[in-house]
Parts: structure tokens; C-alpha cells; sequence
């Protein structure tokens, strides 16, 4: 039976270039829709879980595909305010070898970005709720989504509702000052904090000591940060992806958990090629989620997780589309790619 889930956030259009072009060369664009808390929603939804999306989008077509996008793949829309004048866009440039993808924001003045606490209910949202999710990038987007965020973080904590969060630091959106007068008082109501070694230190000031961008993501240098964040906030599990960005075509990837206790380093895994790097933070999320609520040990959590999220780089689109199966042949072991037949 699959646990509550609920996800809060800005689902966008996103608008990519085909075969690798640049903007300037490209006459069309693919469309896919996707965001932070959308992606861990429709993964932890391919795993089994009752999971509902909540944000708010525009009446006409548009938004209307954005929701039917979140449908196809079993998420529940129920909670999801139709109003507003537009939904939020991105447009992709994928990156391939030495040069970088490159992503450029349309979304002021989105639907999500202007909406009003009072149109969500959130005691209601959170009635029966498992697990809340929510990202760095949802108050970054507006002074009202700050507020709109804290008043979920609230109600899932009156109703006894596990929150994670995922810093995600978006330097476009927002400056590292005003995150972490944002970011560091919602920290409260937060139980587990996933974020990589730049997220931590702009949304909360911490700084590991360690050259991530040198490759040298060595295990020592993340115990001392975690162990401190843990303590000034309360987490029960902080966790960190290791991404050794080799070539936008070629990533090292693991991760680290720690319980409070003890310290959990997953295996490596190295993705060559990438097919798609976005939202695979997000897929580790869902994969986390979906791993901690369900199996047996953190380590057993963190392994599905990392898993989850090294196939979510072979993936199209901003989804993770893999089934629980998938992910626990690849944890176990199985990175052949054979056909399965």
C-alpha cells in the first residue's frame, strides 16, 4: 500500500532545443513540462505512492497540459488552484562534451508566483499525509510563495508530517543573502535536508571542506558540515548528492547520508553518456523518499536513491520515469544495459 505524499511547487513549460543545438540555431522547440517538486511527485508516484502535486495554474490550455502531464503518470491534481495569468517557462540548451546546457527563466509574475495563501487549505492537504516535499525553488520564486511555502511547512508539522526539503540554490532567482533569511528559519520544520555542497552553504552558510569542483569529493570533508547541520537544525537525516561533473556528457555520481549516528557513502556510478541531466536532483529526492519510507536500513534508502537517480540521466524530460524494479536491478548491481527480454 503506498504512503501520502505531498509535493509543493511550480510545475513549468519547458521548451528545449532539439539534437543538441544552440538557441540561436534552433526553429523550433521541443515541449516538456517540469520543476522540482513536480519531478519527485511523479517519481515517488511511479513507485506506488498516492502522491498530490500542489500549485497553481492558468485556466486556459496551457496550464491544462501541464496537469494532464502530471495525470499521465498517476499524480493526484486535486489540490492545484486554476487562476492566474500565466505558467512559468524555462527554455534548455542541452550541453554535450566541454560546453555546458544552459537554462533561461520566464516565469515572473507565474500563476504560483502571485498566488494567495488563503486559496489552498493546507490542514486539509496535509490530513493523512505521510510525507511533504518541498524545494529551495518555490520561495525563491516569490515574496508570496516564501509565505505559501512556511504555511505548509506549518500545517505538516501540526498534522505530524515528515518534511524534507531540497536546498536547491537557483542563483538566477534569488541572491544567497535573501536565501537564508528565507531558507535558514523554515529549517525548523524540516526533518530531512538533501542538498549539495553549494546548496548548503548559500541557503544556510555552511562550507564543507572539500574541492568538489577539483573532483576530490572526498567523505571527510562532508562529516564535520553534516554533523553541524544536524545540530543546529534538528534534521534527522541530512544528505548529500556528489555529482563529479567530468563533461556535461560525463558525471561521477554518489551520495552521503547521515542519521545522526552514523555516516552512509553509497556506491559510484559512472554515467557516460548523459542523455538528460535535468531534474536528476530531484529524481534522487523521489528515490529517497520513496527509499525511506519503505526499506529497511538509511543505507538501503540512500543506494535506491542514487540509483534512481543515475537512470534518471538516461531519461528524456525532466521526469524519472523508472519503476521500482528498474531501480532495484541497477542498486543490486545490474549495469549491463543487456535487453531485457
Amino acid at each position: 500500500m503506498g504512503k501520502k505524499i505531498v509535493t509543493l511547487g511550480e510545475i513549468m513549460l519547458r521548451l528545449s532545443t532539439s539534437d543538441n543545438k544552440r538557441f540561436i540555431q534552433s526553429d523550433f522547440f521541443e515541449v516538456v513540462y517540469g520543476g522540482g517538486e513536480a519531478n519527485v511527485a511523479v517519481s515517488c508516484a511511479n513507485y506506488g505512492h498516492d502522491v498530490y502535486f500542489v500549485s497553481k495554474l492558468p485556466v486556459h490550455e496551457i496550464g491544462q497540459a501541464a496537469v494532464n502531464a502530471l495525470r499521465r503518470y498517476g499524480v493526484k491534481t486535486d489540490y492545484i488552484v486554476r487562476g492566474g495569468d500565466r505558467i512559468g517557462i524555462y527554455y534548455l540548451e542541452s550541453g554535450v562534451s566541454m560546453r555546458p546546457s544552459k537554462v533561461i527563466y520566464d516565469r515572473a509574475h507565474s500563476a504560483i508566483a502571485e498566488a494567495d495563501s488563503q486559496e489552498f487549505d493546507f490542514d486539509i492537504i496535509m490530513d493523512g499525509a505521510d510525507w511533504f516535499h518541498w524545494s529551495g525553488i518555490t520561495p525563491a520564486i516569490s515574496d508570496k510563495a516564501a509565505q505559501l511555502t512556511r504555511q505548509a511547512c506549518e500545517a505538516a508539522k501540526r498534522k505530524g508530517v515528515m518534511v524534507s526539503v531540497d536546498l536547491n540554490f537557483r542563483k538566477k532567482l534569488w541572491t544567497k543573502e535573501k536565501a537564508q533569511s528565507v531558507m535558514r528559519p523554515l529549517m525548523e520544520f524540516v526533518d530531512v535536508c538533501i542538498g549539495n555542497e553549494e546548496d548548503a552553504e548559500l541557503c544556510l552558510g555552511f562550507k564543507p571542506d572539500a574541492d568538489v569542483e577539483g573532483g576530490h569529493t572526498d567523505a571527510k570533508g562532508y562529516k564535520g558540515i553534516f554533523k553541524a547541520m544536524a545540530k543546529e537544525f534538528g534534521f534527522k537525516y541530512v544528505v548529500s548528492t556528489l555529482r563529479e561533473s567530468l563533461s556535461a556528457s560525463h558525471n561521477g555520481w554518489k551520495a552521503m547520508l547521515y542519521d545522526g549516528k552514523d555516516f552512509y557513502e553509497s556506491k559510484h556510478y559512472d554515467i557516460i553518456p548523459i542523455l538528460d541531466r535535468v531534474g536528476g536532483g530531484d529524481s534522487f529526492s523521489g528515490g529517497l523518499i520513496h527509499g525511506l519510507l519503505t526499506k529497511e536500513t538509511p543505507a538501503e534508502a540512500l543506494e535506491f536513491a542514487v540509483a534512481a537517480s543515475a537512470l534518471k540521466h538516461t531519461v528524456h524530460g525532466d521526469f524519472n520515469l523508472m519503476s521500482v524494479q528498474e531501480v532495484e536491478a541497477l542498486a543490486g548491481g545490474d549495469t549491463s544495459g543487456r535487453v531485457q527480454r
